[in-house]
């Protein structure tokens, strides 16, 4: 990766509350999104409200805590969920969008690969990068890195699968390999504290 968070900043980070975004309509139909948006289902909504009850049982409320969130709908909406049982408001960060996926937006995942069988081989994050007219990685590490490096106090993150897993594995040092193998899944939070990660 050409962009690093310095050893210093990263000693530094306080503690860091990570959230995905709730299923919804398109990660059910196995569709690309993208930084194109999808709503939540009944599911996923309900996921943004176990979240939010995961918050409030780790005792974070609208004082304790900064709360910062995608500009993408389904982040907006999980954040809006989830938060209100905190009665907090999560600002927008452009730089928190999920990476996109160029000419794959809105394709569905099967017809990729029956279309191209080496996918099927490839590592899964190494799929985003063969993405036509996609988003670099270099490109994405450098946003969340960015973000990273202004984080001055506790704070609840709310984005995507892959933006998440690139996010906190620039917060603990790691790399690429290390993002491919972060634990997802929706309705959980990702809690990285004093360089270690943990999961509510």
């Amino acid at each position: 990766m050409k962009v690093q968070l310095s050893e210093k900043t990263r000693l530094a980070l306080p503690e860091l509350l990570v959230m995905r975004h709730g299923e919804t309509e398109w990660n059910v139909q196995g569709r690309w999104q993208g930084q194109l948006d999808s709503p939540l289902t009944a599911l996923g909504r309900k996921q943004a409200g176990d979240q939010g009850e995961l918050l409030r049982l780790a005792g974070v409320t609208a004082e304790s805590h900064a709360f910062i969130c995608s500009p993408q709908l389904r982040a907006m909406k999980t954040a809006e969920i989830a938060l209100s049982g905190v009665n907090a408001v999560a600002a927008v960060d452009d730089r928190l969008a999920e990476i996109d996926v160029g000419e794959w937006t809105g394709q569905k995942r099967d017809h990729l690969r029956a279309a191209n069988p080496t996918h099927d081989t490839a590592n899964w994050l190494e799929l985003y990068a063969a993405a036509p007219g996609g988003e670099t990685f270099d490109s994405i590490w450098a946003r969340v890195v960015a973000v990273l490096e202004i984080i001055t106090g506790p704070t609840v993150i709310i984005s995507h699968g892959v933006t998440t897993r690139f996010l906190r594995a620039a917060a603990l040092g790691q790399g690429l390999d290390a993002a491919a193998d972060m634990p997802g899944g929706q309705g959980v939070i990702h809690v990285i504290r004093n360089g270690y990660q943990s999961q509510l």
